[in-house]
């Protein structure tokens, strides 16, 4: 079975978040000769805010890092899985603003528990 990244997404939109992660991730997958590289589930809704995965293969990730080089170490962030979510944040943004995305397994584990 194939390693993937989930990555919990918030979003005031739901329709138009999931939308421009899809054609992002589309073109991603484009671009690298990728196919079926990602999964989204649906949206739950609560406090004003649509919460839901996004589930990412991690040979597309490597495929970008590979593509991009000295530029993909240049993104902000330590770890590879970071450093993507700094990509893809950057290319969605201006399509759908207010929204957040985090390491679904860093918050799971996360001192606090809040998930």
């Amino acid at each position: 079975m194939e390693s993937r990244l989930n990555i919990n997404v918030s979003a005031i939109d739901y329709d138009k978040t999931s939308k421009a992660l899809t054609q992002q991730l589309t073109f991603l997958e484009e671009m690298v000769h990728g196919e079926d590289d990602f999964v989204m589930t649906d949206s739950e809704f609560a406090f004003g805010w649509h919460f839901f995965v996004l589930s990412v293969n991690r040979t597309l990730i490597q495929k970008l890092e590979s593509i991009m080089a000295q530029d993909f170490q240049k993104l902000k962030g330590k770890t590879t899985d970071k450093k993507f979510l700094t990509w893809l944040t950057k290319n969605v943004e201006k399509k759908s603003p207010r929204f957040k995305v985090a390491i679904k397994e860093e918050m799971e584990s996360s001192k606090f528990g809040i998930f």
